[in-house]
């Protein structure tokens, strides 16, 4: 794994990077940076296409986390409705889904915004070590990007 903190837009990454961000099973994008997101990837219709129905599902399989990959964008799905807050531990559950469909998909390289500690209040100095533990031992180019 390479990881590496940059003063940068995410969204001015390279192509051939995923871009990596968390949202909740009901697929709000009423705030924060996800509104971006939806704005430059129509991710909101882009994923109840995609999963029609998933918030009842989530509900029906009492999941606590997910990850949904549509196009370039991973979602990290760490609570079920937006104005809940994730935990660490439904942060680390995503993210080790990620790296599954990472390893499965084949996706070398994301990059992602201080994920988790924006609009949902998790500490940085607890996530950061949770992401190199959880992708040491790929090849996975990781890129934080910083604004």
């Amino acid at each position: 794994m390479t990881y590496t903190e940059k003063h940068k837009d995410l969204f001015t990454s390279p192509e051939d990077y995923y871009l990596a961000h968390c949202i909740s099973a009901d697929f709000d994008m009423g705030r924060g940076i996800v509104t971006e997101f939806n704005k430059r990837f129509a991710l909101g219709s882009m994923l109840h296409n995609a999963r029609p129905g998933y918030l009842r599902q989530w509900q029906n399989k009492r999941m606590e986390y997910d990850c949904i990959v549509c196009g370039r964008v991973i979602n990290l799905i760490t609570k079920e409705r937006c104005f809940q807050r994730p935990t660490l531990r439904t942060l680390r559950g995503a993210l080790q889904c990620m790296k599954e469909q990472c390893l499965l998909q084949g996706i070398h390289k994301v990059a992602m915004p201080l994920i988790g500690c924006g609009l949902d209040r998790l500490k940085w100095s607890q996530v950061s070590p949770m992401i190199r533990e959880m992708f040491a031992d790929t090849d996975i180019d990781i890129l934080v990007c910083i604004k």
